[in-house]
């Protein structure tokens, strides 16, 4: 055997075990067995259950399926820096007693608002600026802050067996896109760099916005109020206008998902519906039917009954962080 040829053999024999598993991070049992199972089925030209690769479409939340959503939501504390950044510039911006509790940290009041409240204070905070230059302090943002109670950069607080869960339908020639309840442009900002998936393969709440030649630069400004909220029935109505295709693998955690996971499995043909269950409150969070944020109740109860496969955090997961 010639040297370079036992090299290359020796090569691939090495790598053998490690792409032979295409979900490290994911215990042995009966979750992973019916991911990769899902997937050989319908990459299988033999299967009967075949899908061809154009219309492999999967879909995933983000807070609380791709990355972690607690204390709140990390667009909402981007928001609330940007709030206190914006009043020690202009004390005005805080106009309203909700905006000026939030610039104080006062979260129950905050959380007392409801979805009214966070609608206002994002509406604040995000307008006013350019897409680029509201991108840009996204990013700013996630390079510098730090979550408050693990320590971690919020893109740091990424789920593991999730990146791994991307990539390997993507190997299998699987298009991925994030179907979020959160900020088009804020998701936007770090999904190429951390998930794979490029701004153009995001869909999200959408504020109002206006175009204008400004200096001779044509620009799209971020206006005050909410143009579409992606989540709930929404998420099926956003998936279907931008993507035109009913995804065949769909990621959610919450009852916000719960329309888009129904919509989408209800679909001819082969079907794959994931809930991400936080059940993990040593390494990350425990919460579902009675949380603030991330709420679990319908799904946690109708998963079974509906062929969804329900995601234990503790147990089905080896590892949580990208860093363990």
């Amino acid at each position: 055997m010639k040297p370079l040829h036992a090299l290359s053999v020796a090569l691939c024999l090495a790598a053998g075990p490690a792409l032979a598993d295409a979900l490290p991070s994911w215990n042995s049992g009966d979750a992973k067995a019916r991911i990769t199972d899902f997937v050989e089925r319908v990459t299988d030209p033999a299967s009967p259950d075949y899908v061809t690769p154009a219309a492999r479409i999967a879909t995933f939340d983000n807070d609380g399926t791709l990355w972690a959503e607690k204390p709140v939501y990390f667009q909402f504390l981007f928001a609330i820096d940007r709030l206190r950044e914006m009043a020690a510039a202009d004390s005005s911006v805080l106009s309203t007693d909700l905006l000026r509790a939030a610039a104080e940290g006062d979260m129950e009041t905050v959380a007392a608002a409801g979805e009214e409240g966070l609608l206002e204070i994002v509406s604040t905070t995000h307008s006013g600026l350019s897409v680029e230059a509201f991108v840009a302090e996204a990013r700013a943002w996630l390079q510098e802050a730090r979550h408050p109670q693990s320590g971690m950069a919020y893109d740091a607080m990424i789920y593991q067996p999730m990146l791994e869960l991307l990539r390997y339908l993507r190997d299998e020639d699987f298009k991925t896109y994030i179907v979020s309840g959160g900020g088009l442009h804020f998701v936007r900002a770090f999904s190429e760099e951390v998930y794979g998936i490029p701004p153009e393969q995001v869909i999200g709440s959408t504020g109002n916005a206006s175009y204008a030649v400004i200096d001779g630069v044509p620009t799209v400004t971020k206006d005050p109020g909410i143009f579409f909220l992606d989540d709930k029935a929404g998420k099926p109505l956003a998936i279907e206008a931008r993507i035109g295709r009913r995804p065949i693998f769909v990621g959610g955690n919450s009852d916000g998902d719960f329309e888009m996971l129904e919509w989408a499995t209800a679909g001819e043909g082969p079907r794959f519906g994931l809930i991400v269950h936080h059940t993990d409150a040593e390494r990350e969070f425990a919460y579902d039917r009675d949380s603030h944020v991330g709420r679990l109740g319908r799904g946690l109860d109708e998963a079974e009954a509906r062929g969804w496969l329900l995601v234990d955090m503790a147990r089905d997961w080896a590892r949580v962080w990208p860093g363990e």
